[in-house]
């Protein structure tokens, strides 16, 4: 089990086994939830989507059209009798 202190102004430390364990980064948000149980349980933040854009951007590279990307997908993912397209 890991512990933490709190400090006169509300503050945790989270130990360094939990900030690994949860592949935490500086400035990254993270939720407290507090469950049916009673028990508080910590994770990491949501990610907002449009934090996302451009992440795949490479300077150069071709754009690559609806149709490629469809036969990559099928290429790879070969369609299952409980596949919905």
């Amino acid at each position: 089990m890991t512990i933490a202190k709190l400090t006169n102004s509300g503050q945790v430390a989270i130990p360094l086994e939990i900030i690994q364990w949860l592949k935490l980064q500086p400035g990254d948000s993270i939720d407290f939830v507090i469950g049916s149980d009673g028990k508080v349980y910590l994770q990491p933040g949501k990610i907002d989507v449009r934090e996302l854009s451009g992440m795949l951007y490479e300077e150069g590279r071709k754009a690559v059209s609806l149709e490629e990307m469809d036969g990559a997908i099928s290429e790879c993912a070969p369609m299952s009798e409980n596949s919905i397209f």
